[in-house]
């Protein structure tokens, strides 16, 4: 290779880049063989390729973690000897930037597992040492990755969701996989290092003047930070709701500012939108809305020059002042002409109306929600033109001055005399009025209650109003109203059954029981409603007597308690649909579980031994659950494993239960499979796990084959002891047999006597 020229040599390194993209296989191979080739002596051209090649090999997805985690450790040093070289140049560093970006995690993980390979942390530690001494120096290409490599740590080092703590390798890498002890990664020095990093990341949202290029590498990287650590969404967050891309717009404005201004508002919607996409009832959802809209309207005040109007002149400009001064040039044309309003009684909605079109005038703006006429206003509103809007309050004004008007000047209706039969009773009209004296006047001005007394009403007091007691209900109507309250629960939980195609996010063990309102908020009630409401409080049921017709006898049988009947109606909505319901009927029997425990706790604490036990659910729910799933499994179901694996309690009973797969040959594997996934994942059931695989060897000859290996992993005593059994039953078969034989056998037929009695 070194007699070759660099072209030849950087052909040869690009076939053999086509051969690991078309097959991920030979990474290994090629990663290995190219390390020398490309080192900190080789020439710049060669230095390039291999720090490209090296960024492209751990950003693949065709090749596996865990042969990413084998090579991460063997180009470590090449790494580090690339970016402590003297002038090394930008492209080169770059490249190995991101190159560490990528293996940093795969190297942490690899710590996890080794505590001892202090060398390898050592070069890793030197490798950001180095990137971070570049980050605020460097050039701004360098510097955008190093944002990336600073997010890919904080990310490590921040404590994240364990979604299955039993497979620790198949979770994401974080400190939460850390063991407190560890003696090269301590996670509370990382967890400081991991805060004092993501201050400096997000400084750049709180400096005077900003650029663009790094806020907007710096938005680009925090979407994963967000949606991967919950820890720290909220501080992100809050510094980017505190970021305002138009403090610069108050500067002269070049062409590059625009530019920059525009790219920094874009990319910061686009942000806010996506968190509020993600989680549309989270704590900042208000403030994510409020400060998308002050975005868009600091934009179109900033960059919408060209589509506003010239504003309105200071004089009236609706007619009604004789006095106005003369605008030339002005397109009279446009003046729009409103409606008069129709005769007789005006109201409000006439007022205001100035279209002749009946449809809008007919429709009711109030069938539409306010959400709605909020968004549409708000543009309409924006985009309005000026000139048209002043004309239109210009023309309610002056109808509203011409309603005034008229009701000012139209004179008082008089009075119409009473319609009388005959015209001749028109000239007679007595006058009744009797003449008082001014004494008699002031006697009835005297005897009048005060002018106070007739503008303020008297306070009528009012007595203190308690609502009758409703009346007392039955046992019947209460479990009848109990009955239905429970199946209308049900039905709701049948419209909200969700497609098996639905993408779901997985919250793991850090998430609230019954916080989003779905199915799952409605199944984690109902579990409780039958576990825990009437804890402590139910009896064993109440008997009713019951008279035979026949035979005269008193039948004494008990009434079911709402809590049993809600167990009874969740095991049958759970074995409707056993495979797509299995979690449910998890959760329920976790429930009952747990309740079964606290209630014993309780009974132990309060009366010291004295009271009896409470009644158990878990096993007797258990085994009918059990006994409703078991008729309708096939070989190949893995409903039965998961639902073992994951309910709180195993005993004989339920192994039992699992035993009898056996009767049915073609499901002989599914229950020895059952089985030993509990031996090997359950280890506080192993040994009953293991007596009944030994029964199962026994007393089931199909299962001979499957649990005979199993049981010479586990208990191999049990086979040597059959076979030794076996060896002594054959020799004392043919001592008989030799015993029996006549005085002078032949060898043939002594070895055929022994031979049948050991067949027998």
């Amino acid at each position: 290779m070194a007699a070759l020229s660099v072209s030849d040599q950087l052909t040869q390194l690009e076939n053999a880049r086509q051969l690991v993209l078309a097959d991920s296989v030979l990474y290994p191979q090629i990663v290995q063989g190219i390390l020398p080739i490309v080192g900190s002596n080789a020439l710049l051209e060669l230095r390039r390729w291999g720090a490209d090649f090296l960024a492209e090999t751990f950003a693949s997805p065709t090749l596996a973690s865990q042969q990413k985690e084998t090579l991460s450790i063997r180009v470590l040093q090449t790494l580090r000897d690339l970016l402590e070289k003297p002038g090394e140049d930008v492209g080169v560093v770059k490249s190995v930037v991101q190159a560490a970006a990528s293996i940093y995690p795969l190297v942490f993980r690899y710590i996890i597992s080794n505590p001892n390979d202090s060398s390898t942390w050592d070069r890793m530690a030197a490798i950001k040492s180095n990137i971070l001494k570049r980050w605020d120096t460097a050039a701004p290409g360098i510097r955008i990755c190093c944002i990336k490599f600073v997010q890919r740590v904080v990310q490590v080092q921040t404590p994240g969701v364990i979604a299955d703590p039993r497979r620790p390798e198949q979770n994401e890498v974080s400190l939460a996989l850390v063991a407190r002890d560890h003696p090269l990664i301590p996670p509370p020095f990382l967890e400081a290092e991991a805060s004092g990093l993501l201050d400096r990341l997000l400084n750049v949202f709180h400096e005077d003047k900003s650029d663009a290029m790094l806020v907007n590498a710096t938005l680009n990287c925090l979407g994963m930070a967000i949606a991967t650590r919950q820890s720290i969404a909220n501080k992100i967050i809050s510094a980017i709701l505190s970021f305002n891309p138009m403090k610069q717009a108050n500067s002269p404005m070049t062409p590059k500012t625009r530019v920059q201004i525009k790219s920094m508002e874009r990319t910061t919607r686009s942000f806010l939108t996506n968190v509020l996409r993600r989680n549309e009832n989270g704590p900042f959802s208000i403030r994510i809305k409020q400060h998308i809209d002050r975005l868009a309207q600091a934009h179109l005040n900033v960059f919408d020059e060209g589509s506003r109007k010239r504003p309105a002149p200071s004089e009236p400009t609706d007619g009604l002042e004789n006095a106005k001064r003369t605008r030339y040039g002005a397109d009279v044309s446009n003046r729009s002409n409103f409606p008069p309003l129709p005769p007789g009684p005006t109201s409000i909605a006439q007022l205001f109306t100035l279209t002749e079109d009946e449809g809008l005038s007919s429709f009711d703006v109030t069938q539409l929600p306010i959400d709605l006429v909020v968004k549409i206003t708000l543009p309409v509103l924006y985009r309005i033109d000026e000139t048209l809007l002043d004309n239109a309050i210009n023309g309610v004004r002056s109808r509203y001055l011409s309603l005034s008007r008229n009701q000012r000047n139209a004179p008082e209706d008089p009075i119409q005399p009473p319609l009388t039969l005959d015209d001749e009773e028109d000239d007679y009209e007595p006058d009744f009025q009797p003449v008082e004296d001014p004494e008699q006047i002031l006697n009835k001005t005297d005897a009048l209650p005060p002018e106070d007394s007739l503008q303020i009403p008297t306070e009528v007091s009012l007595g203190l109003f308690n609502l009758p007691q409703p009346p007392p209900m039955t046992e019947e109507e209460t479990e009848s109203i109990g009955k239905g309250t429970i199946s209308r629960v049900f039905s709701m939980m049948n419209v909200l059954d969700e497609p098996t195609s639905a993408k779901r996010q997985k919250p793991g063990l850090n998430r609230l029981a019954g916080s989003n309102y779905d199915r799952e908020a409605w199944i984690t009630v109902i579990t409780r409603l039958a576990t825990r409401a009437s804890a402590g409080l139910e009896d064993d049921g109440k008997e009713i007597k019951k008279e035979n017709g026949l035979s005269g006898a008193v039948e004494k049988q008990t009434r079911p308690s709402l809590s049993d009947s809600i167990r009874e109606t969740l095991w049958k909505y759970v074995i409707e649909d056993f495979r797509g319901r299995i979690s449910i009927a998890i959760a329920w029997l976790n429930e009952e579980w747990f309740n079964d425990r606290m209630q014993k706790d309780r009974q132990e604490q309060e009366a010291n031994g004295a009271s009896k036990q409470p009644k158990e659910h878990y096993k007797k729910w258990v085994m009918k659950v059990l006994d409703g799933i078991i008729p309708y499994l096939d070989a190949k179901d893995k409903v039965l494993i998961r639902f073992l694996s994951e309910i709180p309690g195993v005993d004989e009973k339920v192994l039992e239960r699992v035993k009898r797969l056996a009767m049915d040959p073609e499901r002989v594997g599914l229950a020895v499979n059952a089985i030993h996934y509990l031996i090997l994942l359950r280890p506080p059931v192993r040994e009953i796990c293991i007596d009944a695989l030994e029964d199962l060897w026994r007393n089931y000859d199909d299962a001979k084959g499957p649990t005979t290996k199993l049981l010479s992993k586990w208990r191999p005593h049990i086979l040597e002891r059959k076979t030794n059994g076996i060896k002594q039953e054959a020799t004392g078969h043919v001592g008989e047999a030799v015993r029996e034989a006549p005085s002078t056998p032949g060898p043939e037929s002594v070895v055929l006597k022994a031979n049948t009695v050991a067949a027998r």
